[in-house]
């Protein structure tokens, strides 16, 4: 080795091992345009060593090809000093485009992300290549080739065109799901997995989609995923692990109404009790029990079973059985069922039939608007819920329940067409992480040629219109109006407003109304449930407020 060039690989060693030193990298290009053209790219000029500053020029050399300059050439790469590096830099002509040659792959990829083929190239621009491989990768993932991954190899300049070679790293068949073991929640039932998301044995593997579709699993109210969802591969299969842990669902839902009686200027006292068992036989089922009992002498009882997914089949059955008993004067039995269909997590579709059945009670009828009757309708719904697991206060963000039933009634022997329908929608806007408003508007309707009095709509209460009786309005036509605006005070802390409108029609008094209804209430989040308190005075269209007419409604809902 001659001695100066030992002397200055020598130097080299030394700069590169001197602490605390700067190097200076300087580009010299052969114009003002290529100058600029190198600026834009914001290399780095100042390093610490020798290596820094070489893998600087190599990475250089790979961002001008990214940019189309593949006949550039970097040259003359000196020490001027003991501080200042410098090389000689030609960009050469710019490519636009890339012709890339492929074979045993479907041009169907590549036309999946917008790119056009003829039987030997695709072409794209340069500038584009990156960013088409990645989702040309992806798209491969998503069609269950996790390990097969695109690359361009044998880039060249070829007839003043750049020229490449697509190759795929890895050949195998698609990935399918061959199967799927739940951990943590052991009993916890398959068919969710199946049907509410979607996830099944042989389909394509794609691991994107599958945590989405297991994220839906949080929305149940019985289990919710402990930690994401992970995956085994073996030569010839593919396990998927999904790990959930059991949630208390089953609730106590109550509450305590009290008033004054303007007759007698006694306390009279008003309440409910609602049930929810909830899959307590690890099938996902649920079964509700209610128990009204109203100022009016007015007695509920209301049993609802839900078995979602019946012989494993994406089918679900409802059935539900209500007992009304009006005082002295009558009782009407409704049974339903219903057969439903998820068809997407937040939206179900529903097919029954309804038959009811009510009977005079009174010994010495003084009235003829009530009689013995029988009737059935075939009916139809639709049910939208979102719901918000962030937040342990308003956990139901939207609901859009529609009801809509065609039938007929009978008594004394004469058979009369009937149409009901019924619409029930709200929603939570959030203005902020404190304040929102809660809007709820329902309308309820039975269309006839006659009424009788038992089989007209009753409303009124702590879940229609407050400020009045549970169940104290009668109409063949409602429609109700609440809104809330809610402050926030703490994680499990909130006051609200209340405001209600309803309009109703009753066809056989020939009556129409309009009440509102003004008040305040406030929920507090408790060890034993949520306990919500509710004040509120109601009053017609051409009466004043009167104090003595306000409600307060206590209710707790428990979970256990």
């Amino acid at each position: 080795m001659k001695p100066k060039i030992i002397l200055f690989s020598l130097l080299l060693v030394i700069s590169a091992q001197l602490p605390g030193q700067n190097l200076m990298l300087k580009l010299h290009s052969n114009s003002p345009e290529e100058s600029h053209s190198i600026d834009t790219l914001s290399y780095i000029n100042t390093h610490t060593n020798y290596n820094s500053v070489t893998s600087e020029i190599q990475n250089l050399s790979t961002l001008f090809n990214n940019e189309g300059y593949f006949d550039h050439k970097i040259t003359n790469l000196r020490k001027t000093n003991d501080s200042l590096f410098e090389a000689n830099i030609s960009l050469n002509k710019k490519y636009t485009y890339i012709y890339i040659k492929y074979t045993n792959i479907p041009p169907s990829l590549f036309k999946s992300i917008g790119l056009e083929t003829n039987p030997k190239f695709v072409s794209l621009p340069i500038k584009e290549t990156k960013r088409s491989l990645n989702v040309l990768n992806l798209k491969l993932s998503e069609q269950g080739l996790p390990f097969s991954t695109l690359q361009l190899t044998n880039i060249r300049v070829e007839n003043d065109s750049v020229k490449a070679d697509l190759k795929s790293s890895k050949k195998e068949p698609p990935r399918r799901i061959d199967k799927i073991i739940v951990k943590g929640y052991e009993k916890f039932p398959k068919k969710f997995i199946k049907h509410y998301a979607r996830i099944k044995t042989g389909d394509i593997f794609n691991m994107e989609t599958i945590k989405k579709k297991t994220n839906t699993l949080n929305k149940l109210p019985f289990a919710n995923l402990i930690r994401d969802t992970e995956v085994l591969f073996t030569n010839d299969s593919t396990v998927l692990y999904i790990y959930v842990e059991k949630q208390k669902s089953n609730n106590f839902d109550g509450y305590l109404g009290f008033t004054t009686n303007e007759n007698t200027n006694k306390l009279e006292f008003s309440g409910y009790l609602n049930m929810t068992l909830r899959n307590n036989l690890n099938y996902g089922e649920s079964i509700k029990l209610l128990y009204r009992s109203d100022e009016n002498e007015q007695k509920t009882f209301n049993i609802n079973v839900d078995a979602p997914y019946i012989f494993k089949s994406p089918i679900g059955a409802n059935v539900e059985l209500n007992i009304f008993k009006k005082d002295s004067s009558f009782t009407t039995i409704d049974q339903s069922l219903d057969l439903y269909y998820q068809f997407k997590t937040e939206h179900t579709t529903y097919l029954g039939i309804t038959s009811s059945q009510s009977n005079n009670l009174l010994q010495h009828p003084t009235s003829t608007s009530i009689d013995d009757y029988n009737s059935t309708f075939y009916q139809t719904k639709y049910n939208f819920t979102r719901t918000d697991e962030t937040n342990i206060l308003f956990p139901i963000k939207s609901v859009a329940d529609i009801h809509v039933g065609i039938g007929n009634r009978t008594y004394q022997s004469t058979k009369e067409n009937q149409f009901q329908y019924n619409m029930d929608v709200s929603n939570i806007f959030y203005l902020n992480h404190k304040n929102s408003i809660y809007s709820r508007v329902v309308v309820n309707a039975l269309q006839s040629d006659t009424y009788l009095e038992n089989e007209l709509l009753r409303f009124g209460g702590i879940n229609s219109i407050r400020g009045f009786e549970e169940n104290s309005l009668v109409a063949n036509f409602y429609s109700v109006f609440n809104l809330e605006y809610r402050l926030q005070l703490s994680p499990t802390i909130f006051i609200n407003s209340i405001t209600d409108f309803s309009y109703f029609e009753n066809q056989m008094v020939d009556q129409k109304e309009k009440l509102i209804a003004l008040g305040i209430g406030f929920a507090i989040l408790t060890k034993a449930g949520l306990l919500k308190m509710n004040y509120a005075n109601g009053k017609t269209e051409n009466s004043p407020f009167n104090i003595s007419d306000s409600k307060v409604h206590l209710s707790i809902t428990s979970y256990f």
